[in-house]
């Protein structure tokens, strides 16, 4: 409940935060953008809305929309990096001693990055759960990791860049303003729109 409450009332919350820890605002959301896309565990914690509501508080002028970028965008690909690297260690050892899943799912998901990988870092940014595990198993799949921290800085660029300003540029709109709750609900339908069409689709396809 006090997870989805924080969801449902970013605003406040997030001007509780500012309020209360000021300057460390700024490490307050390093932190959940680092965890939310650099542990696999943690694909629950807000992302394109809270980077939405994050800038339209820039727009107001209670935090630098500049400095957020960098600590932003950074925080989203030092998480990715992260994660790569935790499936990278733990993953073959968990798919070895798993007797849920087959060593050929694992040979599976290595093909599947090596055919499609950049697609799928840079689209994943963009999909609640997909983008906190996508890394993880781009990890698990050994993907090159060159390639995969360039399209890990181009996503996480344009991932953080297209909410923060466009919730700064647009944040103090009356509309947007009067209805700033159902547009992050609109935010989160839309992010989620893509992996139910790919799954009718796949389904389609089988049928």
């Amino acid at each position: 409940m006090a997870i989805a409450d924080f969801l449902l009332h970013l605003d406040k919350y997030i001007g509780e935060i500012i309020q209360t820890y000021g300057v460390s605002t700024y490490l307050i959301l390093f932190l959940i953008i680092f965890t939310e896309t650099g542990l696999v565990i943690a694909p629950f914690l807000p992302g394109d809305s809270l980077i939405f509501i994050i800038g339209t508080f820039a727009g107001k002028g209670y935090l630098n929309v500049l400095l957020l970028f960098v600590i932003l965008a950074g925080a989203a690909i030092i998480g990715d990096s992260v994660n790569y690297w935790i499936g990278s260690y733990f993953g073959k050892r968990f798919f070895s001693n798993s007797k849920l899943i087959k060593r050929e799912h694992l040979q599976k998901t290595e093909n599947f990055y090596k055919k499609y990988g950049v697609k799928t870092i840079i689209i994943a940014r963009f999909m609640p759960i997909l983008r906190t595990i996508a890394p993880f198993v781009a990890g698990v799949g050994k993907m090159d990791y060159k390639k995969f921290f360039i399209y890990n800085i181009t996503g996480g660029v344009i991932w953080v860049g297209v909410f923060l300003f466009s919730g700064y540029l647009f944040g103090e709109i009356p509309f947007v303003q009067d209805n700033l709750m159902l547009i992050v609900i609109v935010i989160i339908l839309i992010s989620v729109i893509p992996p139910i069409l790919e799954y009718l689709n796949k389904k389609k396809i089988t049928t």
